[in-house]
C-alpha cells in the first residue's frame, strides 16, 4: 500500500477487499508506530527547551526541567507517572538506543516493544546497552529487516535478558537482588464489584504462596469440595490473611459512604467504597451487614455538593483532609491522573492569599503536587467546583468535580427514547 498518512486516517474505502482491509491495518499499525517515535521526539525537545527557559530564569539546577513530565501527560492525557515514563523512555531512545528508534521512525517497533528493551538493558553501561541496541535491532547491510521486529513479546524480553546476561552478568545478579527492596501488595478495581489482588514478590516467595494455595484446592477437592480450584484458592488466601475462619464475619473497616435514602432502601443512588469507587446501593446494603464496617454520614447541598469545610491554619486540618479526600473520591484531580490522593493542596498558594477551605483545595498525588509548584503554572477554582489549570506553554486543562454525589437524573422512558430515535432519523 502507497497511501499517505492522511489517506490512511481517511479509513478503508466502501468495498475494499479482505486482502485490502490487512493492508489497511498493518498500514495503520507503522502509522501508530511513527507517531509514537515523533512523540518521543518531540518530548526530548520540549524537555531541552523548558531547562533552557528555566536555566535563563534562574531556577535551582535541581529544579531544572521540573513539570515537563506533567505537561506531557495533560498533552497525552495519561496520568503524570506516565508521562513521567514517557519521557524517561524518550530520552533513551534519541539518545542511547539509536537503532531501536530507528525502527519506530520506520514505523516496524512499537513504543511498547521499545520500552521492554529499554527496561531490560536498564542495569548496563551505556556501551552494553548499545551493544545490545545494535545486535537486536540494527538493520544490515543488505537492508534486511531485523528478525527482532517479528517477535512475540516474551520472545524478545527473553532475547534481550539472554545478551544483558552474557554482556555483564553482575550486574543483572546486582538489579535482582535490589529488586526485592520493590516488594509490595497492591488493589485495584475489577468489573462487578470485584478487585484484583496482585502482590509484587520475589520468585521464590511468589512460587511458594501459589504453590501453597494450589496445595490447598487440591486437598479440599479431593475431599468432595464443590467449588472450583480458583475458588478454593482464593477463599483459602482471604481466610490465611485475615485469619478469619470460614463463615465468620471479618473485623475490618471499609468506608463506604451513602446518602441517606439510599442507606435506609428508599433509593438506590450507587454507593461509594473509598479505594475502589461507585457500587450498587443494594450491594452496600447488603455488604454492610456482613462486616463490622464503620459508616461515615456525609451531607450534601440539592445539587449534590458535599457541605463546605473552613480553616484559618495553612495546613489542612484531619477532618478538613479527609473531607476533601473524600469529596474527591481518593483520586488526585489532575487530568488523566489515577493515583491516589497524598497531598491536600490550596488551588490558589497559601502564599498568594489562598484559604484554607474546601472551594480552594484539591487532592492530588505528589507528583502532581510538586509539578504545579514549578515556574509558570497557575490553578483557579471555579464556581462550579471545576479546576483550571494553566500550563507554562499556555495550554489550559480544566478538571470536572467529581459527580459522585449528584443525585440521579429521572430515568428516561422507553417512549422518550423513541421519539429521541425518531427526530435524529428525520433530521438526518
Amino acid at each position: 500500500m502507497n497511501e499517505t498518512p492522511y489517506q490512511l486516517l481517511s479509513g478503508p474505502p466502501p468495498g475494499a477487499s479482505e486482502a485490502e482491509l490487512i493492508d489497511w491495518i498493518s498500514g495503520l499499525e507503522n502509522l501508530k508506530c511513527r507517531a509514537e517515535a515523533l512523540q518521543a521526539e518531540a518530548a526530548v525537545r520540549l524537555d531541552e527547551a523548558t531547562r533552557k527557559r528555566h536555566t535563563e530564569a534562574g531556577v535551582p539546577a535541581r529544579k531544572l526541567g521540573d513539570g515537563v513530565a506533567s505537561q506531557i501527560a495533560l498533552a497525552r492525557r495519561v496520568s503524570p507517572a506516565k508521562g513521567a515514563k514517557l519521557l524517561s523512555l524518550a530520552k533513551i531512545l534519541i539518545t542511547e538506543m539509536p537503532h531501536t528508534f530507528a525502527l519506530m521512525k520506520a514505523g516496524l517497533f512499537s513504543q511498547w516493544q521499545a520500552t521492554i528493551l529499554a527496561r531490560e538493558t536498564a542495569c548496563l553501561s551505556l556501551e552494553d546497552r548499545q551493544v545490545i541496541d545494535y545486535e537486536l535491532c540494527a538493520t544490515g547491510p543488505d537492508s534486511k529487516t531485523p528478525k527482532v521486529v517479528t517477535m512475540g513479546l516474551r520472545h524478545l524480553e527473553n532475547a534481550a535478558k539472554k545478551l544483558a546476561i552474557t554482556l555483564d552478568q553482575a550486574s543483572v545478579v546486582a538489579r535482582a537482588a535490589n529488586a526485592e527492596k520493590d516488594r509490595r501488595v497492591s488493589v485495584r478495581p475489577a468489573p462487578d464489584t470485584m478487585t484484583w489482588l496482585g502482590a509484587m514478590l520475589p520468585v521464590k516467595d511468589g512460587l511458594a504462596v501459589f504453590a501453597a494455595l494450589d496445595q490447598a484446592a487440591k486437598t479440599a477437592q479431593a475431599a468432595g469440595d464443590p467449588r472450583t480450584r480458583g475458588q478454593v484458592m482464593a477463599d483459602t488466601l482471604v481466610n490465611r490473611v485475615t485469619g478469619r475462619q470460614a463463615g465468620a464475619k471479618p473485623k475490618i473497616e471499609v468506608k463506604i459512604v451513602m446518602t441517606a435514602d439510599s442507606l435506609t432502601n428508599n433509593a438506590d443512588q450507587p454507593a461509594m467504597v473509598e479505594g475502589y469507587g461507585p457500587v450498587p446501593a443494594t450491594w452496600a446494603r447488603e455488604k454492610l451487614t456482613d462486616a463490622e464496617v464503620f459508616v461515615r454520614r456525609l451531607l450534601t447541598d440539592p445539587a449534590g455538593k458535599l457541605i463546605t469545610m473552613e480553616s484559618k491554619a495553612r495546613k489542612a486540618p484531619d477532618g478538613l483532609a479527609e473531607f476533601i479526600t473524600t469529596r474527591d473520591v481518593g483520586i488526585c484531580r489532575t487530568n488523566g491522573c489515577d493515583a491516589p490522593i497524598r497531598n491536600i493542596d490550596h488551588i490558589i498558594r497559601h502564599a498568594d492569599g489562598g484559604e484554607t477551605a474546601a472551594d480552594n483545595l484539591q487532592g492530588l498525588c505528589e507528583r502532581c503536587n510538586q509539578a504545579k509548584e514549578s515556574l509558570g503554572w497557575q490553578t483557579r477554582p471555579e464556581p462550579d467546583g471545576s479546576i483550571t489549570t494553566i500550563t507554562p506553554t499556555g495550554h489550559t486543562y480544566t478538571s470536572l468535580p467529581p459527580e459522585s454525589w449528584r443525585p440521579d437524573p429521572p430515568p428516561i422512558s422507553p417512549g422518550e427514547i423513541r421519539n429521541v430515535l425518531i427526530g435524529h432519523a428525520l433530521a438526518a
